[in-house]
């Protein structure tokens, strides 16, 4: 199975086209959220953080949108390291974090990329279901 979404380090593209714009964040927060919720924890937790690039506050409420419908608790924490995420993510214990980055694409691009709860980049196969 080729992957749909997912590049090799997350998804990545230009904003308002195919794949990275408000309804698709949506969507992928919706997917992320449902298969991560189902981790045995007494509160389900999803933590965002972004890059600088002005199209990350546009795209953040459509993922936060996506996450909470599926019934996530998630915490926003602005700009930050990708690293830094990853720490967060392990550190708080949550199902996953979701880093709203292009790295070092274009000034007009943006993507995520998603950690697990053991603050590690998804595996291929976790990336495949979603």
């Amino acid at each position: 199975m080729s992957k749909k979404y997912f590049g090799t380090d997350g998804i990545r593209g230009r904003v308002n086209l195919e794949k990275i714009n408000g309804g698709m964040f949506f969507k992928f927060g919706l997917a992320a959220g449902t298969h991560f919720k189902n981790q045995k924890k007494s509160k389900q937790i999803a933590i965002i953080a972004k890059d600088t690039r002005l199209s990350g506050y546009t795209l953040e409420p459509a993922l936060v949108s996506g996450l909470t419908s599926a019934g996530m608790h998630v915490f926003t924490f602005g700009p930050l390291p990708t690293n830094g995420l990853a720490m967060l993510t392990k550190k708080m214990r949550a199902n996953m974090g979701i880093m709203i980055t292009a790295s070092h694409n274009l000034y007009h691009d943006n993507g995520l990329k998603l950690f697990g709860p053991d603050g590690l980049k998804l595996s291929d196969k976790i990336e495949k279901k979603n």
